[in-house]
């Protein structure tokens, strides 16, 4: 495997999927934007399909909300059915999932922090949950090593 593959978190959302991406060296993670998903996982996958062209990845990151007690929610079911479609789509992609369930309070509080606007916010807090996502999984990566 070639050393300058990044790496992809993704914050797979109903109305809004947040993207983030660590640098060449996968030491930090930064968000990259908040795809618009119309209803359509089409729309996320063509985007995606746009971000393989600009970057080599190694592995996409997927969030994975589990309900507060571990059990499978709704939107985790409609989210692995996503990642399925990954698998598929992008076979030569390791695709990992990581407990998200924290990830959005913690984005909550870096926005109450950085003191953003309201209508800012919703832009945002989708991409910097994929920047939770992503740290979340390198951290582990590290913790393994």
């Amino acid at each position: 495997m070639k050393n300058n593959m990044r790496m992809l978190g993704i914050d797979y959302g109903e109305a809004r999927v947040g993207i983030a991406i660590t640098d060449p060296l996968n030491i930090t993670v930064q968000g990259l934007e908040t795809i618009q998903r119309n209803g359509s996982d089409k729309v996320v996958l063509k985007r995606l399909d746009e971000i393989l062209e600009q970057y080599e990845l190694s592995t996409i990151v997927v969030g994975m909300p589990l309900n507060m007690n571990g059990t499978i929610s709704e939107r985790a079911q409609i989210t692995e059915k996503f990642v399925h479609k990954l698998k598929c789509k992008y076979n030569q992609i390791k695709i990992e999932t990581v407990d998200e369930r924290l990830t959005t309070v913690e984005a909550h509080k870096t926005m109450n922090f950085l003191d953003v606007n309201k209508n800012k916010k919703r832009n945002i807090v989708d991409t910097i949950s994929a920047t939770y996502i992503l740290e979340t999984y390198l951290n582990k990566q590290k913790d393994k090593n």
